[in-house]
């Protein structure tokens, strides 16, 4: 019920998903302090449509953490760990979703977790600890959750951005029709001698395009004009604890775009792009490009939780408990905004089914009914059952 209010009336406020029914609201605040009810199996829900809509399709399984950040002051902190470098309080949200390769199409929530920094942060040098022992196998753990969630999808490829540039993702997550797309924060050694950097370094680029960049909280919307290069690289594995009993390379395609006259004052965009995926061509090369770019996906998901849509960091519930069940309630909410809005705007032709179970498909058939207008013109041109 939670979940459904959340969605019509799109925010997380208690006051106002009870629509002056004080008794409702009440009744909330226990719901969220049921010991039953754990981010565990909250998240497990995240899924439910997901594996079947997946069916026969490339899927990119995009993942990347949010950082929701809580009001506090001393004194009350409501149980909630630093985040970013230690000048907030809140809890961070990893989250993996599921996105049509060839039409972008979000397909739904594929899993995650939701967890603030309760115990405070490790003394230990990152440099010095297993992965078992980082936040960082949260990358890892996620891909492997893709596997069990994703497991009628044609082909998935895991994608992610710089701070899932692990070895261990590299050495662990592929397989038969199981991929990885990341861009790159390690200019790693290679087998030939040097660095990714000095081998890409030699290499000319043979293709350019222009692309349209969107719009983010640290750059203006506006088109960029990229030159393409690409190779193979046997990528050699690092020293440190977390790498220990891992293959001593892995081999990996890089596909590297750059911006070589950008405007005066703007920074030019360079992507260096890692993947298990084969390379064989410009077109392939550019493919490569293509998915990555639609890692916007799960940026926009973020957007509608946090600051365009449902206000998740507004919220005055005072315990840390209640506040991860809320966010991860408000995840799979996020997800099914973005599937409605990108229906609605034409961007995914795809069935209700893949956001709504049976029981509520046929209560909307029942309210269709009610609204449905009299003329052609006041009629949804929409198919029936579409999620539009």
């Amino acid at each position: 019920m939670l979940l459904d209010r959340i969605l019509v009336r799109q925010t997380i406020c208690l006051r106002r998903l009870s629509a002056g029914d004080r008794a409702q609201e009440v009744a909330f605040g226990p719901f969220l302090a049921n010991e039953k009810v754990t981010p565990e199996r909250l998240i497990e829900g995240w899924s439910e449509q997901t594996g079947s809509a997946v069916a026969g399709r490339h899927v990119l399984a995009i993942q990347d953490t949010s950082e929701i950040n809580f009001k506090t002051k001393p004194g009350r902190r409501r149980g909630l760990g630093e985040i970013g470098k230690g000048s907030g309080r809140g809890v961070l949200v990893h989250a993996m979703v599921a996105v049509d390769a060839d039409n972008g199409s979000c397909l739904g929530l594929v899993g995650g977790s939701v967890r603030t920094r309760s115990k405070g942060r490790v003394e230990t040098p990152h440099a010095k600890r297993a992965l078992k022992d980082k936040e960082s196998r949260r990358w890892i753990e996620t891909g492997a959750q893709a596997e069990t969630v994703l497991a009628q999808a044609a082909m998935v490829t895991v994608t992610h951005d710089r701070e899932g540039d692990i070895y261990a993702c590299w050495a662990r997550l592929p397989g038969d029709d199981f991929h990885v797309l990341a861009r790159a924060m390690h200019d790693r050694a290679v087998a030939c001698g040097g660095t990714l950097s000095s081998v890409m370094a030699k290499l000319d680029f043979v293709s350019t395009r222009a692309v349209e960049l969107l719009a983010t909280p640290k750059r203006e919307a506006r088109r960029a004009v990229l030159s393409l290069r690409f190779t193979s690289a046997e990528v050699v594995r690092p020293d440190g604890p977390d790498a220990r009993g891992l293959p001593e390379t892995v081999s990996l395609r890089v596909v590297e775009v750059v911006e070589l006259d950008p405007p005066e004052g703007v920074e030019p965009v360079r992507w260096r792009l890692l993947t298990t995926h084969a390379v064989a061509d410009v077109a392939a090369a550019w493919q490569i490009v293509d998915w990555y770019r639609l890692r916007w996906t799960i940026e926009q998901l973020f957007r509608l939780m946090k600051t365009h849509g449902l206000q998740l960091e507004d919220s005055q519930l005072a315990s840390a408990e209640g506040l991860i069940k809320l966010a991860a309630i408000a995840a799979k909410a996020a997800a099914t905004t973005l599937q409605l809005v990108q229906a609605r705007d034409g961007k995914s032709g795809e069935s209700a089914t893949i956001a709504f179970s049976a029981p509520e498909i046929a209560v909307l058939d029942g309210l269709a009914d009610q609204y449905r207008g009299r003329t052609t013109l006041q009629k949804n041109p929409r198919q029936r059952h579409s999620l539009a």
